[in-house]
């Protein structure tokens, strides 16, 4: 599995949230600046961490985005599963209709202990966490 430059955009866009003062309102065109993320897909991006709850849009004079909740209530899976979907390694681990194996499947036990694995330690890394590493 490759996360895509969706999910990369999302993440850079929600580190800079994160860097930034508590309650701070950034604007699209700065953030798409400042991480080389195209502005037209980081406004799409944008709506889908708003509608899934992790960011509040401000409209009108001085309007642009803020944390819906604190950076250190935010994991990087929460906004790589919010952009993303659900991750998996294997179609199987989607939906065992893909494969007929998957009760006896011994890759199967690995594809699963893999996931939990890399669900474990991106769930255990916060924006806070990662944004002062970055400073």
């Amino acid at each position: 599995m490759q996360l895509t430059m969706t999910g990369e955009y999302a993440v850079r866009a929600m580190m800079h949230l994160a860097s930034q003062p508590k309650g701070t309102i950034a604007q699209i065109p700065d953030i798409s600046k400042e991480w080389e993320i195209p502005e037209k897909f980081l406004r799409k991006i944008v709506a889908r961490l708003t509608k899934g709850g992790l960011l509040l849009s401000h409209r009108g004079a001085g309007g642009g985005v803020s944390l819906a909740k604190t950076a250190k209530q935010i994991t990087l899976l929460d906004v790589i599963e919010l952009v993303e979907g659900p991750m998996s390694l294997n179609k199987c681990l989607i939906n065992p209709r893909f494969c007929r194996r998957t009760k006896t499947c011994k890759v199967h036990l690995v594809w699963c202990e893999a996931r939990t694995a890399m669900r474990c330690i991106l769930n255990s890394r916060t924006l806070a966490e990662l944004a002062q590493a970055q400073a």
